[in-house]
This record gives structure tokens, C-alpha cells and sequence, in this order.
């Protein structure tokens, strides 16, 4: 980048007198910027002609010339950042704010926020780590998450935080008698991000291909196959009745992309650059509900404004700054709250831990000041007690007198906190003569984790979509844990309980089967809540319409920015 090295070298001019006036030499000076005297000259032209600096050459090889600088680096550099994000130029304002990475919080700050460039409003997101793939299926983070809902649609959607599905590329479904055959009748005026009108055989061949996906396969496992009964009706045809079918089909993993072009979906959003160090949506003009007021959101990814001792994977981002991260005061808390997603530690109950040892353990936990006083952040977390509202752990009574084993394995996987919980729970329990052993999983998830098998803690976090009860049937349905947490005849009897409550027409039966499981896991030990994040949202003044959604972010398309005064 043209720009970017003749800034470098500027800066290289400016440095020693830190724009004080310099009688120096041309060899001095072509030493300094590791060039030669030639091209020394060359840039000091180019510079005198932008109005940067002033150079009054001495006639004679070796005299000193008089060096006088009229503008500083650092407003360079944002005079260039801003021509390079009005000419749309989002890569050259990065490249040109990270060649000063200690000054970077300062530097990026005018342009984070709500913006309005050539007339665009456009909303810049600082964050502190590359997104991964938007691929189909299962995705560990709830920032990819929560952009796939932004990118693509499914058959049905959730709408804010209803925990009901309601129709979205189906205008809206039938479902026969028997509970074997859901109609969904497609919308007529759909189209692709590239314009393409969409052809419900094509939603067939993504959903087709979503199914032949091992852990799709699992959670649509009731689906025998998919017809096309109509060129406006998608019709799929169950083994068994699923009346989670719709939630099922509303959730992120279920959203359809173009067969052809997987970056292709049909959302309110289309990616217009997925990068590592940005992510661009631009708002998508043909879309089928309410059009976005917002044109562009941004992401302007810059791991080194973040502490990265564990990795650019392992922070927590619960508390979300639309702006500049260190001015938190300066910006205005939109929107906050506890969150229904956990961290959790379950138990594998065996030779080595018996029922009553990990009752104790669960004591240990949730009766003592260990979950109170881990050192953390404040306003990060709160401690659990129920895993959702009015699903409460269950009581012991005291029992001291059980002795702990001599030693135990605890595995965990990210978030951050966990790294911290880990830690004082090797402590407490070494004050119970029992050696801890401590894994770290280096993920997000448990797929490809060997060490489950030897495992006899395990900590991890669970997320919480929209509808609660729901998420937590697709838990205990997919999720790796549960093969390796369980013996195989406990595990198999657990996936027909789960079949058993889907086929419950009525939602309340569905969710009070669910309960069901649930408590009797937390009263047998095997699981148990820990804590609840505290999700914040803050923003610079003129950023409106931003409200937390179940996955600690905010929906793109309520987010607006008001017109720029005359």
C-alpha cells in the first residue's frame, strides 16, 4: 500500500525531533528511512508537494539543510483513514490504523460507531477476534451465530425474543392429523443476495443437504424426506411426529443458503467482504419483510486492542461497546441482561465418583463462597441457582461426612471464566484432600475432543436461543457430551424420553417433559448450573433502536442512525 509507506517513512522523518525543526544531512536522513539518497530526495519532493513538510536544501555534498514539518503523523494517518473509507476503501483505513498498534484505540475511535459515509449509514463494530465460517450447520460462536441469522433465513424464524416460530421463507405451514406431514407454503416474491428469484426446489436441495450433515441428521432425525407438492410448497414427510419441527427449522443451524453459492443467503443482510480483519453487510434491497434502516454494518477486527494471554479465542465478549472500548464513560449503556445461557459442570458418576460423592461436590459448589468470590470482573457474572427460570437446583442436606475421592479429572472448554472456575475449584477441593487434575479443551465445543472419555468433571458453557426449552431438547439431542457423560443404556433411554415429549402437541406438555429431565439430571448429580453472564451493550450517542437479543447481541435491522445536520 502506496499510502502506508509513505506514511511509514514520514514517520521515520518526524520521530527524532518529534516535528521540531532539523538541520540535518540527506545521508542522515536516507539512513534514517533505510533508503538511498536518491530516493530520500525523492520522497521529501513528494512530501514538500503535499504540504507535509518544508526542506531548504545547502549547496555542497555534506551541508545540512533545514528540515520543517507542518503536520503531524497521527493526523495523516486519520486524514488518510477517512479518504480511504469515504473512496469505500475499509482495508487501506485498517492497514493505515495498524501500523501504530499501541496508539490504536485512539486512532480508530472517530470512526467506530454509527457513520454516515457517501450518504450510507453504517454502523462500525470493534471486535476482538476473526469470525470463523459461516458453513451450514452447528456453529461454536455466538457471534457467527447471531450473523447467520442476519445472512440467511430458514422456513421459520423467531421474531425478537419470542420463544414462538413464526413463518419466514414459508409465508406460513400445515401440519396434517397424524403430525406426519408439515406443509410450508413458500413466499412468491423471495430473492437471492444476487438477485435470483428463489425456486422452492432449491430450498429443497439446501434443506436436502443440511440433512445429509451427521449432526443435522440428528436433530431433524423424525424427517424421512422432503417433497416438492407445489411450486409455492415445501413439504416434508416425518416418521414420527416432531411438533419442535418449526423451532427446529427457525433455529441459526437450519438456515438455508443458495445450493449453488453457500455465501449466498436471502436475509436482510448480504456479505459483501468476510475477511480477517473485516466483515462487511450491506443491506439487501430485494428482502421480503421490513427492509433494514441501516445500509452497512462493519466489523473492524483488531485483536491487539484485547488482552490475548489465552488466545484471541478465549475472551467472553458479553459486554459489547458500539465505539470506543477504553471511553466506556463516554458512551451510554443501551441495553443489558442476564443472560439464560450457562456455564455448567456436569459429573460422570462411576467407580471413581459415586452419586453421594458428587451430591457433596454439587454442596461444595453452590453452598460455600467459591462460585462468590471468583476473581473476575465485576458486573460479568451471576451465580446460579436454576438452570431456567422456575427450574431450580435441587437441596441437599449437609454432608460432610462423605468423603471425596483422592483424585478426580476435570476437563473444560472456553469461555475465559471457565480457565478461573477451574482454578478455584482445584483449590477447594485440595482443602478436601482431593487432588484435582485440570484439562484445558483449547474450542468452544466438545466435537473431536478425545479426553471426554477419561473425564470425571466436565465444565463447559451452553448458549440459549430464543426459545429456552427448546434449545436444551437440541442440547441433550446433539451435543457430544452427552454419548460420553452417560452409560450407553442411560443415553439411549434418554433420546426416547426426548422422543416421547416431541411428539406432545401442546408446547406447555412439551416443556414441562423437558423439566422433567432436567431435574431429574440436576437431582441425580449429572448436572448442574454454575453461572449466568450479565450481557451489557453500550453505545456512542445517535446509535438507536439497539436492544439485547437472546444471544447477547442486537437485530441489524432495528439499529438506526439519525440523518447528518445540514
Amino acid at each position: 500500500m502506496r499510502q502506508l509507506n509513505r506514511l511509514n517513512q514520514y514517520q521515520r522523518l518526524w520521530q527524532p525531533s518529534m516535528g521540531e525543526m532539523q538541520q540535518i544531512t540527506v545521508s542522515e536522513l536516507a539512513s534514517r528511512c533505510f533508503c538511498s539518497e536518491r530516493h530520500v530526495r525523492t520522497l521529501l519532493r513528494q512530501s514538500q508537494e503535499a504540504g507535509w513538510l518544508t526542506w531548504r536544501s545547502q549547496s555542497g555534498r555534506g551541508k545540512r539543510g533545514e528540515l520543517t514539518f507542518h503536520v503531524s503523523p497521527e493526523s495523516l494517518r486519520n486524514t488518510m483513514m477517512e479518504e480511504a473509507l469515504q473512496s469505500g476503501q475499509q482495508h487501506n483505513a485498517l492497514e493505515l490504523a495498524q501500523i501504530a498498534p499501541q496508539d490504536l484505540r485512539a486512532l480508530l475511535h472517530p470512526f467506530l460507531g454509527g457513520q454516515w459515509q457517501n450518504d450510507t449509514p453504517t454502523l462500525r463494530i470493534p471486535y476482538y477476534r476473526s469470525l470463523d465460517p459461516l458453513h451450514p450447520g452447528f456453529l461454536p460462536g455466538r457471534a457467527e451465530q447471531h450473523l447467520v441469522g442476519q445472512v440467511f433465513c430458514g422456513l421459520t424464524r423467531f421474531n425478537g425474543n419470542s420463544s414462538e416460530p413464526e413463518g419466514d421463507l414459508a409465508h406460513h405451514w400445515e401440519v396434517s392429523p397424524d403430525g406426519l406431514r408439515w406443509h410450508f407454503y413458500i413466499r412468491s416474491t423471495l430473492h437471492w443476495h444476487n438477485g435470483d428469484k428463489v425456486e422452492t426446489a432449491q430450498l429443497q436441495a439446501s434443506l436436502s443437504a443440511l440433512l445429509a450433515l451427521p449432526a443435522l441428521r440428528k436433530l431433524l432425525h423424525s424427517v424421512m424426506h422432503i417433497e416438492v407438492t407445489h411450486p409455492q410448497c415445501l413439504t416434508l414427510i416425518l416418521h414420527q411426529p416432531d411438533y419442535w419441527l418449526a423451532h427446529r427449522l427457525a433455529s441459526y443451524c437450519s438456515r438455508l443458503a443458495h445450493p449453488e453459492y453457500p455465501q449466498t443467503g436471502s436475509g436482510p443482510f448480504r456479505l459483501s467482504v468476510y475477511e480477517r480483519d473485516l466483515v462487511r453487510l450491506e443491506s439487501h434491497e430485494q428482502y421480503h419483510l421490513s427492509h433494514p434502516l441501516l445500509k452497512a454494518i462493519e466489523y473492524w477486527i483488531t485483536p491487539q486492542l484485547f488482552e490475548q494471554d489465552l488466545g484471541t479465542s478465549c475472551r467472553h465478549p458479553v459486554q459489547i461497546a458500539i465505539g470506543e472500548p477504553d471511553e466506556l464513560a463516554s458512551l451510554r449503556l443501551v441495553s443489558n441482561s442476564i443472560s439464560l445461557g450457562f456455564c455448567y459442570l456436569t459429573l460422570k458418576q462411576s467407580a471413581r465418583l459415586s452419586k453421594m460423592q458428587a451430591q457433596r461436590l454439587m454442596n461444595i459448589i453452590h453452598h460455600t463462597t467459591l462460585l462468590h468470590t471468583l476473581p473476575l470482573d465485576e458486573n460479568l457474572i451471576t451465580p446460579s441457582q436454576e438452570l431456567l427460570p422456575g427450574w431450580t437446583i435441587p437441596e441437599w442436606p449437609d454432608m460432610k461426612d462423605v468423603s471425596l475421592p483422592e483424585r478426580l479429572t476435570l476437563i473444560y472448554h472456553l469461555p475465559v471464566e471457565l480457565h478461573t472456575m477451574a482454578e478455584q475449584l482445584k483449590r477447594y477441593l485440595a482443602l478436601q484432600n482431593c487432588q484435582l487434575c485440570v484439562i484445558f479443551h483449547n474450542a468452544k465445543t466438545w466435537d473431536g475432543c478425545n479426553a471426554l472419555a477419561d473425564a470425571d468433571l466436565i465444565m463447559g458453557d451452553r448458549l440459549i436461543g430464543e426459545a429456552p426449552e427448546y434449545t436444551l431438547e437440541q442440547w441433550l439431542r446433539c451435543d457430544a457430551l452427552w454419548p460420553h457423560l452417560l452409560s450407553a443404556p442411560q443415553y439411549a433411554h434418554l433420546q426416547a424420553t426426548l422422543d416421547a415429549v416431541q411428539i406432545q402437541v401442546s408446547e406447555d406438555a412439551r416443556s414441562a417433559g423437558l423439566k422433567d429431565i432436567f431435574t431429574r439430571l440436576m437431582e441425580n448429580a449429572v448436572l448442574t448450573p454454575l453461572f449466568n453472564y450479565q450481557y451489557q451493550i453500550s453505545a456512542p450517542p445517535g446509535v438507536n433502536g439497539i436492544r439485547l437479543n437472546a444471544r447477547g447481541w442486537f437485530d441489524f435491522t432495528q439499529a438506526w442512525l439519525p440523518a447528518p445536520k445540514t
